[in-house]
């Protein structure tokens, strides 16, 4: 089954790309507790936005006050907070706390959320790194610390997002679902049934990403099969504001289970989430949202390790949509 996107050139080419969320982050010298998630029973459907820059945001609120919409972020280790909303919140200081970007290691200090709710669930007592809300480009990011003993199913079609305990057993799904088992790595799923251009790959699923980035194993590995496309390149903006200059080219196809994305573009750098996820030396991709807004529907079960992709129906047959990308002098992420 195969489905996929015009290639993404033009005005986005040599623009900045704001994509890097903090995938890792630990407190010096010690880790701050983990925010605790109630075992609810219910699954609940919470509307969500689409932000400018095309990621997903969900209401959020901190106390008796909000909402607030945070990115939702299955690449991010930790729940982040604007700067800007901690101090209109007077969140009082918590210990710094070492944060992983896309772009560079930084000392980050954090704030105490007391009490932080998405729909009907409460998390406690959460350190939040505060960086700035121009680099976040929302009011926060919603990490892997609140979701994971959770499923979280996207669906683009109706812009909801559904929240349920991971032990619930999986809704049915229309025709089409494609099931994929996945490992965890460093609290992370990697999908590892996945190629590009024939190259296999591991594949991280990140819906905090705006565009899909591969690593420098990945690109050499193209070069060597003469498989790598023309380059251009792109400049990257994190998350703490740290930049650099990564090479933007076309996928041809890149293969996640029974699914292949066709024309799709990929950012090649050697970020530092791939080292922290010790990933350096074997090809891998962080799957954006670029790639997963393709799917009707996608399913990110961190407990059970599971992702289920559901494809658009005219891919049934075979056939390959063309989804049409548009251009833009500046994308965020």
């Amino acid at each position: 089954m195969t489905y996929g996107r015009s290639p993404l050139w033009g005005a986005g080419i040599g623009a900045a790309l704001a994509l890097s969320s903090p995938l890792w982050a630990q407190q010096s010298p010690a880790p701050a507790p983990a925010a605790q998630v109630p075992d609810q029973q219910t699954a609940e459907t919470l509307d969500y936005r689409v932000a400018a820059d095309t990621r997903m945001t969900v209401p959020v609120s901190i106390g008796s006050r909000g909402p607030y919409h945070f990115v939702v972020d299955t690449g991010s280790e930790r729940t982040v907070i604007s700067s800007e909303l901690a101090r209109s919140l007077g969140l009082g200081p918590g210990d710094d706390v070492m944060v992983s970007s896309m772009t560079e290691v930084s000392q980050i200090g954090t704030v105490i959320v007391p009490r932080l709710r998405v729909g009907q669930r409460t998390m406690d007592d959460i350190h939040a790194p505060a960086l700035s809300r121009a680099n976040l480009g929302a009011a926060g990011i919603l990490g892997v610390d609140t979701l994971q003993t959770q499923r979280v199913v996207f669906d683009f079609g109706r812009q909801e997002m559904t929240i349920m305990p991971s032990r619930r057993v999986d809704p049915r799904w229309p025709e089409g679902e494609i099931v994929i088992t996945a490992r965890s790595r460093f609290g992370r799923l990697m999908l590892i049934d996945a190629d590009v251009d024939g190259q296999r790959v591991y594949v991280i699923v990140d819906t905090g990403a705006q565009i899909t980035v591969g690593n420098t194993a990945l690109r050499r590995a193209l070069e060597r099969r003469h498989r790598l496309g023309a380059t251009a390149p792109v400049r990257l903006i994190s998350v703490t504001g740290g930049e650099f200059t990564a090479d933007y080219t076309l996928a041809r196809r890149i293969r996640i289970g029974g699914a292949n994305i066709v024309n799709l573009p990929v950012a090649f750098a050697e970020a530092d989430p791939f080292r922290q996820l010790e990933l350096t030396d074997r090809p891998a991709i962080l799957l954006g949202m670029d790639a997963l807004r393709l799917f009707d529907r996608v399913s990110v079960d961190f407990a059970n390790r599971r992702v289920r992709l559901l494809l658009p129906d005219s891919s049934l047959n075979g056939a390959v949509v063309r989804m049409a990308a548009g251009t833009a002098s500046r994308m965020g992420r």
